[in-house]
Parts: structure tokens; sequence; C-alpha cells
């Protein structure tokens, strides 16, 4: 599954997990993406949206 999201951009994002002891190891965090049918320019084309281009209305599902 693509981890991008086609909208807005919104990729996975790294850092550091650290645990009580303080010990640190890498992490990885990925964005929720959906794949959709979307209506695109009059026709209907699967798409790797975020959940949040999708609750902010970014996006024209198409009619199923």
């Amino acid at each position: 599954m693509a981890s991008k999201c086609e909208i807005c951009g919104k990729g996975p994002w790294f850092g550091k997990q650290v645990s009580h002891s303080h010990r640190r190891s890498s992490r990885r965090w990925n964005p929720n993406i959906q794949r959709l049918k979307v209506q695109h320019e009059g026709r209907v084309q699967r798409v790797d949206v975020c959940t949040s281009c999708i609750k902010a209305g970014k996006v024209q599902r198409a009619a199923v």
C-alpha cells in the first residue's frame, strides 16, 4: 500500500521510540492511507488518500 497521500502529500514520519528506561530505537509513524474510487475530471480513478483529506471533503467519492 502506498504510504503517501496524493492530495496533500502527507507521508510517513520518523523518530525514536523511547522506553521507560530511556532506551531508544527507530520508529516510523504511517498516515492512515485509504484507496478510494474518486470522481476526477469527469472520470473515475483510484487514488491513495489520507483519512484527514476524506473527512475534510477534499475528494469527491465516485457514485457506486
